[in-house]
């Protein structure tokens, strides 16, 4: 039987997914990726999750890819199969950007190489007063695969990308916290409080305009300002004929908590 990688676990509304090979710094082998990307496909037909939380077993969250798996790859005739994994390492990082419910990383270690770029696939990032975050591709002669310079100047300014991609330098959670990356610092102890909180707060409101949101997000990252902005118009008149637009705006009048349902 092949060894579990991925843990995941259901409490009430908000899906919980661990990385679980703390021998190896959870680096994302061939067999870790598949198995992530078999939960990840799963979670986008549970309309009963509303939202899910990425974190790691041990002191680290993700060190990054299996660089011995990768040189194995290499030593072939052709470096097609070291492409094809790279490749289908992005697909599995896109489906978790794409996942209609938010995502929280909650951080518990080393975050390096492809364990940024997991973490910049996801919504928000709570991360644990001891982790370092860093690309780290810079420091083994290697370029990023799986999206950190893709992703990265989106999420930060492109001096501090460049920065972080250049030199390989490892950051504490406090430094990526003031420079907008990190949303949140909390002692090791306190993370997965804390990203429970979050998460089940999170998943008290609407799933379908929580969903409506993250597609907007989506598209204002890729269109001007003004297409962004009509694009709010559009979904805003498909939206308020919901029955969760509905629910919301009695429960306000009522003043009660809205039931939502996601419909």
């Amino acid at each position: 039987m092949d060894k579990t990688l991925i843990e995941y676990e259901r409490i009430d509304d908000v899906a919980w997914v661990t990385l679980d090979n703390p021998a190896s710094m959870n680096a994302l082998s061939g067999a870790m990726l598949e198995q992530l990307s078999d939960v990840i496909e799963a979670l986008h037909g549970d309309a009963a999750v509303r939202c899910v939380v990425i974190t790691g077993a041990g002191k680290a969250f993700c060190a990054g890819g299996d660089l011995l798996g990768f040189q194995a790859d290499l030593a072939e005739p052709t470096t097609d199969r070291f492409l094809d994994k790279l490749r289908y390492a992005q697909e599995v990082f896109d489906r978790i950007e794409a996942l209609p419910m938010p995502v929280i990383a909650a951080v518990n270690g080393y975050a390096i190489a492809g364990g940024l770029e997991l973490i910049l696939c996801c919504d928000m990032i709570i991360a644990a007063e001891s982790a370092k975050i860093g690309d780290g591709h810079a420091r083994y002669g290697i370029i990023p695969g799986g999206g950190s310079s893709a992703r990265l100047p989106r999420k930060i300014s492109a001096n501090r990308a460049n920065y972080m991609l250049l030199s390989a330098e490892l950051l504490p959670a406090g430094t990526l916290e003031a420079w907008g990356l990190v949303n949140q610092v909390v002692p090791d102890a306190e993370l997965k409080q804390a990203a429970g909180a979050l998460a089940s707060a999170v998943a008290r409101h609407s799933p379908l305009g929580l969903r409506v949101i993250k597609d907007l997000l989506r598209t204002s990252r890729e269109v001007s300002t003004a297409q962004a902005a009509r694009a709010e118009i559009t979904a805003f008149a498909d939206y308020a004929r919901s029955e969760d637009f509905a629910e919301g705006l009695a429960a306000f009048a009522d003043k009660r908590k809205p039931r939502f349902t996601g419909r």
